[in-house]
């Protein structure tokens, strides 16, 4: 048996630069179809006991109330799977119609169960009739055949219980709770993640039973992208069309989960993967509702804007989809103490809206930034120069705030190459990037302003579209070369709704990259023959985000998908919230978007279960405090899990772990291993904070 498998003709999607969605095949959930041609199904999960009848009715019916389409009840063991069907009663007694899904891990009784009450069950291939010990063994191919023979046994009662009442399931593949059977033979990858179901899959189809769906769920969204990629890749080997529930699990809460969910499904949705979704929250799960409808909104508008659009000529790039790179760029310094490309993290800049010459404004709002963000600092700061008066006052705010702003953006589209050749500039003026944008018929304007860059010691941000750089602005600038010149293009905006997506199809024909992720990842094809290591500045304007009205419906989620899934895919080496008008707020979205796609971390990373039934405590209030004596570890990761479904697997790449062992109990972890077993609640965090400096990982506040 192959250990890996060889991707490069391997394709998971009709075409990087467009979204046209993923055909796949209807399965029904009750009355609910998911898949086919079916709209993006929004989910959730209840946090009660499962045997407190009244009190997971009542969060059931909540859920319904504000738009959730299916619901999933955890089933943690037989009694809890007999408790499903007195809350189905009572549903529909209750006039609610609503699909119940019921959660299964290690009981197969509790599956057959369960069955007879729910809509849909759903089985973790790790969990169910696998086993996960952080055993370490050699398996031979007859040793291996003969797990699957196992495991087809084991599994096959569930299918046919399932075939017979006319239930679907779902085959949940999470990322940390590989058994160890797949452990040992594809190791902790996403092609483990993904073989681990397919197993699942061919025991269902020998029985005849295909009213399936797959999720290939991990708290990492990188990992996450890369297996559902590779789950449509493989199923298209296979002739294998089931419909994708999409998912990052253990998001945590606030800012920073919607922000990682946005990366992880907002990524997929874009390049039209994904059937149902589920944003998984530290918080009541009403709350994820909203999110998830915004995210297949946006995703279903651009469907239907693509819809009869034909892909592009060339429908994928040379960015291995399957294996994250960053790619590889020329080191350019910004400022005396700032520098990208090569190996170093991203840098964030953020734009000021106030005039450049209200230098008070500037440096108050500056200042305030700084102090707020320690650690995240404002490194780059974009200005507007309208005129060449500004100049002077720009020449004012340098010498301001140079000690405090690592680098200076000067955004001078209004302005001729004269007026910046005439200017008087002062020697010592460091730390100047110049940002212009150019149409394809100024091509040599491009080229001379990078020319007086270079007599300047400044660089030079040109925003350009990939045609322009393809056809005319590339050949200019070849010969000199991208010693100091960065690369960014806004693109076309997402539509806003189904209604304005369905009036635009007739321009999407005729327009070669449906989105802006679509465009950068153009661009990025346009400069590999003329400027191949420029570095790449992922722009979030109003230009190609909606009207900022709701921070976190548009320029939060949006803004996290486009950056994100760049990021994901190892583009950008700068990055910009020029959408935000709060300054703090544009900084705290940058670096929390650096910190979900795991390309810059700035703070700790937090690791939460969204809760269900089977935690053992108040999960956001635990969770809360956690926080409140920790956040301030950089490069930390804390995974926070509320029973040891969640434990040592789903925490797989946590440094330290905080684990529902028992009633009253938890067991803290250190990497996956349990160090202190049955730990007093009221004593756990302090127990946990010991650990952590025992590890020398510990910085007082």
């Amino acid at each position: 048996m192959s250990l890996a498998i060889d991707t490069q003709n391997l394709s998971y999607c009709h075409s990087r630069f467009i979204s046209k969605r993923r055909l796949s095949r209807e399965v029904k959930v009750g009355h609910v179809g998911i898949g086919g041609a079916n709209p993006l199904r929004v989910q959730s999960m209840t946090t009660t006991n499962t045997q407190d009848i009244d009190a997971t009715v009542r969060q059931t019916l909540a859920l319904a109330d504000v738009g959730c389409e299916i619901v999933r009840i955890t089933a943690p063991n037989k009694k809890a799977a007999e408790a499903l069907g007195e809350i189905a009663k009572q549903l529909r007694a209750a006039k609610c119609e609503l699909p119940l899904v019921a959660d299964i891990h290690f009981l197969p009784s509790a599956a057959m169960e369960a069955a007879k009450h729910v809509e849909k069950v759903r089985i973790n291939p790790g969990n169910y009739a696998d086993k996960k010990k952080f055993a370490v063994k050699e398996y031979s191919d007859a040793a291996y055949d003969a797990e699957l023979e196992r495991l087809h046994e084991a599994f096959s009662p569930i299918v046919l219980r399932c075939k017979e009442l006319g239930r679907a399931m779902r085959i949940g593949t999470n990322h940390g709770s590989l058994s160890d059977r797949i452990m040992n033979r594809y190791g902790d990858t996403p092609l483990g993640m993904v073989e681990s179901a397919l197993e699942f899959i061919r025991i269902a189809e020998s029985h005849g039973y295909r009213d399936i769906c797959l999720s290939m769920k991990a708290s990492n969204p990188k990992v996450m992208i890369e297996a559902y990629r590779l789950t449509v890749a493989r199923m298209n080997q296979e002739n294998m069309h089931y419909p994708l529930h999409l998912g990052v699990t253990e998001a945590g809460d606030g800012e920073d989960a919607r922000v990682k969910s946005a990366i992880g499904i907002g990524s997929l949705l874009y390049d039209g993967l994904g059937d149902t979704i589920r944003v998984s929250l530290t918080e009541d799960p009403v709350n994820e509702i909203p999110v998830a409808r915004d995210l297949a909104e946006k995703a279903m508008a651009l469907w239907e804007q693509h819809k009869e659009a034909p892909a592009s000529e060339s429908t994928q790039d040379s960015i291995d989809p399957f294996d994250f790179r960053k790619r590889e760029t020329r080191v350019i310094d910004l400022g005396p103490s700032c520098r990208i490309g090569g190996e170093t993290v991203p840098s964030v800049i953020v734009k000021t809206h106030h005039p450049v010459s209200n230098l008070a404004a500037i440096i108050s709002e500056v200042c305030a930034t700084q102090t707020k963000f320690k650690d995240a600092k404002i490194e780059g700061l974009q200005l507007e120069i309208k005129q060449a008066a500004d100049l002077d006052a720009f020449k004012s705010l340098h010498e301001a705030l140079h000690s405090v702003v690592q680098y200076f953006v000067l955004t001078i589209d209004a302005l001729d190459l004269s007026d910046l050749e005439n200017y008087p500039w002062p020697e010592g003026l460091a730390g100047i990037t110049l940002l212009q944008h150019v149409e394809k018929e100024d091509a040599f304007y491009a080229a001379s302003l990078l020319q007086f860059c270079r007599q300047q010691g400044f660089n030079l941000a040109l925003d350009c579209s990939p045609e322009a750089l393809r056809e005319e602005i590339g050949p200019q600038l070849e010969a000199m070369g991208s010693a100091n010149l960065i690369l960014s293009t806004q693109g076309r905006g997402f539509p806003s709704t189904f209604a304005q997506a369905t009036a635009d199809r007739r321009e999407a024909r005729d327009n070669t990259y449906g989105h802006p992720l679509g465009t950068y990842r153009a661009l990025v094809e346009a400069a590999k023959d003329v400027v191949p290591d420029a570095p790449i500045w992922i722009r979030n304007t109003a230009a190609n985000t909606l009207a900022p009205q709701d921070y976190f419906s548009d320029r939060l989620l949006e803004s996290s998908i486009l950056s994100g899934a760049l990021l994901c895919d190892g583009i950008g080496d700068l990055i910009s919230i020029e959408n935000e008008p709060q300054l703090d707020k544009a900084t705290t979205l940058a670096y929390n978007i650096l910190q979900g796609a795991r390309a810059r971390i700035s703070k700790t990373e937090f690791v939460a279960c969204p809760s269900c039934g089977r935690t053992l405590f108040d999960l956001q209030e635990v969770t809360q405090r956690i926080r409140s004596r920790t956040d301030h570890l950089k490069g930390v990761t804390i995974a926070i899990m509320g029973c040891i479904v969640n434990g040592p697997g789903e925490m797989a790449d946590a440094d330290f772990g905080y684990v529902g062992g028992a009633p009253g109990k938890i067991n803290l972890y250190v990497g996956k291993e349990c160090v202190q077993y049955n730990v007093p609640a009221a004593k756990a965090l302090d127990r946990l904070i010991d650990l952590i400096k025992e590890r020398g990982k510990w910085i007082d506040p």
